[in-house]
């Protein structure tokens, strides 16, 4: 059986870029090249929220992501807001939802209407809604990069 963990991140830093990996690095995955995929959670998958990922692997290999990232520039106002949301049979699949923007509110509903609506299309029993968020003031010296990152077990070879 396989872990996903639920990492999370905030930093601010001078370029989009900067402020990005400033978070990946709050949330200790920095050092990873991250491989998106579509959001289905296997069968056989264990969910830990942990905040900060453990070491998973020698720097510069893959990690398989579901990424929700805000980052917000300096002349901008609001909140860099992340939010990654899931639901799944007991002990079978699942599905993850994300949404980023600068208004918390919004992001908590449009993740709450992508698991409504990935509900309808499949056939699962379904059990309760699990959320998670983060949000950091923007920085009008800075880029500012809000992310909640689900990561699907160790890092793997990219050559």
């Amino acid at each position: 059986m396989g872990t996903i963990r639920i990492v999370w991140g905030t930093a601010t830093g001078p370029t989009p870029m900067s402020s990005y990996d400033a978070a990946l690095a709050t949330a200790n995955i920095h050092n990873y090249n991250l491989v998106s995929v579509s959001s289905v959670i296997p069968a056989n998958a264990t969910i830990d929220v942990v905040g900060e990922a453990p070491p998973l692997g020698p720097a510069g290999e893959k990690l398989t992501v579901v990424e929700a990232r805000s980052t917000v520039a300096p002349e901008e106002s609001g909140t860099a807001t992340a939010c990654l949301g899931w639901v799944r049979e007991s002990d079978g699949p699942g599905i993850f939802y994300e949404s980023s923007g600068t208004d918390p509110t919004a992001v908590r509903e449009r993740v709450e209407d992508g698991l409504t609506a990935g509900r309808e299309l499949r056939s699962w029993q379904f059990g309760d809604e699990t959320y998670q968020a983060v949000s950091i003031e923007s920085d009008a010296e800075s880029y500012t990069t809000a992310l909640v990152v689900a990561v699907y077990g160790n890092s793997t070879p990219i050559l």
